[in-house]
Order: C-alpha cells, then sequence, then structure tokens
C-alpha cells in the first residue's frame, strides 16, 4: 500500500484508457491491492464492463466512468465523481492515448489538435484535477511512447505530444515534490495489444521488422508494463519522481544495424 497501513481505508486509483490493454492490465493489477478502481473508458462500454469483471475477480472493487478525455469538461466531471464518492485519490494512472498514422507532411491541423488534446492536454487537466485529492502519499503515473524520443514511421503526430507529456510529467513532479506526490512516466516498447496491431497494419510494419532489434528477443506484454506502474505507486519508489522507467526489452539501447535475434 502506498498510504501507511494503519490507514484502513482502501486505496483510489483512477486508470484512464482502462477497458483494455496496457491500462486493463494496470487496474487489474492494482486490483489486486484491495482497494477501488475507477475504470475511464470512452465508449466501448462491454469492454469496459469485462475490465470491471477482472478487477473484481482479483479482490478489488471498482466503477466505471464513462468520458473522453480530449474534453477538459469530461475530465473533470471524472474527478468531481471521485470526489463525491470516495473524497479522495491515491493513484491517477494517465494511459488514454490516441493519433493518427500519418507521415510529417500528411499531418493536418484537426490530426496535431486532436493529439495534443489526447496525449498531452488530457494528462495535465486530469493530473491539475487529482492533485487537488491527494494527501502527501499521492502518485501519479503517465504512459508514453519510444516515439515521445525516437522517430518512427507515421508516429509524428503522437510522438511529438508524447515528448510533450514527459516534458509535463518533470515539471509536475518538481513542483509537487514539496507537496509528497511522485509523478513518473513509464514507456512501453513493442507491447501486444490492440493499439501495436492497428500501427503495424497501417504502416505495413511487421514483427520481423521490429523484433530482431528487440535484445529479448520477443515482444513485451500489457501486464509488463503493469508491473512497472505498480512499482512506481508502491512504497519502494517513495524517493522516485520525475523518472520515465523504460520497458522494452532494450530495443531502444539497440544499435538499429545490429540485429538480436532471440
Amino acid at each position: 500500500m502506498t498510504r501507511p497501513e494503519a490507514d484502513a481505508a482502501p486505496e483510489v486509483s483512477v486508470v484512464t484508457g482502462a477497458s483494455r490493454g496496457i491500462g486493463r492490465a494496470v487496474a487489474v493489477t492494482l486490483a489486486r491491492r484491495g482497494g477501488h478502481v475507477v475504470i475511464n473508458y470512452k465508449r466501448d462500454e462491454d469492454a469496459a464492463r469485462s475490465a470491471l469483471e477482472e478487477v473484481e475477480k482479483a479482490g478489488g472493487e471498482g466503477s466505471l466512468y464513462r468520458a473522453d478525455v480530449e474534453d477538459p469538461e469530461a475530465v473533470a466531471g471524472l474527478f468531481d465523481s471521485v470526489a463525491r464518492r470516495h473524497g479522495r485519490l491515491d493513484h491517477l494512472v494517465a494511459n488514454a492515448a490516441a493519433g493518427p498514422a500519418k507521415s510529417v507532411d500528411e499531418v493536418e491541423l484537426r490530426h496535431l489538435a486532436r493529439s495534443h488534446a489526447m496525449n498531452s492536454q488530457s494528462f495535465v487537466v486530469a493530473a491539475q484535477h487529482a492533485v487537488r485529492l491527494m494527501d502527501r502519499s499521492g502518485r501519479i503515473v503517465a504512459v508514453s511512447s519510444l516515439a515521445a524520443g525516437r522517430a518512427m514511421p507515421g508516429y509524428a503526430a503522437i510522438g511529438a505530444q508524447k515528448a510533450a507529456l514527459e516534458a509535463w510529467v518533470r515539471y509536475f513532479a518538481a513542483e509537487l515534490a514539496p507537496r509528497g506526490v511522485n509523478v513518473n512516466a513509464v514507456t512501453g516498447g513493442m507491447i501486444r495489444t490492440d493499439s501495436l496491431a492497428h500501427y503495424l497494419g497501417a504502416t505495413g510494419l511487421t514483427d520481423g521488422d521490429i523484433v530482431p532489434h528487440i535484445p529479448k528477443g520477443r515482444a513485451g506484454s500489457p501486464q509488463e508494463v503493469a508491473d512497472a506502474v505498480d512499482f512506481l505507486l508502491s512504497p519502494a519508489a517513495e524517493y522516485v519522481t520525475g523518472h520515465n522507467l523504460v520497458v522494452d526489452g532494450g530495443l531502444s539501447i539497440s544499435a538499429p544495424f545490429c540485429g538480436h535475434p532471440a
């Protein structure tokens, strides 16, 4: 538990984009602590209800809140709901992300606006609301991307905003540290999710284009990213803030011209 064991109240966590993929794995992992997980989703209620069932089977309590995090008013409504029901918040995991798979000369202003709203603005607005509900043991984790620091085909609109997200993580970490709130990021590499499948389909890339450059010789799982998030929310990470924990099997340290067969 993040908060002192003497405090019997269960932890309250908000996970955005939690109906599938990494967000879902994070929600279920946090449920194993026995707390309450607020599962935010945008439109797929069936997937969200399935995630809620997993949360409950894992030993936690959960609730669903439908909100498009691109909309600041919807984000405010999410945290107003948390305040009314729980009166406080222990964890925010900002996982929701989206954007077009476009080359730099194909990106239009509408693509830029949406990518900013989803990948950068949504974190800032959510973190501002979250910290008002946190005590001195609050924790915030944002899910970023390798594309924040490396050019990836068709990923410019998202990658640039993920770079902005990581900058915001550092600023929030520096300014919230005196208030006892830690703010970090987790970056996944090639992680088996629906989003990865969509990206590969949109760009024409295949496993064979990427896996040979991963020293661990395989793609990662959502659970492996969730475990990293769980660490940053734990007492073991009390002195860790403003950091980006990369979970990529070594992809980001591998020279692109050197294969690493499994």
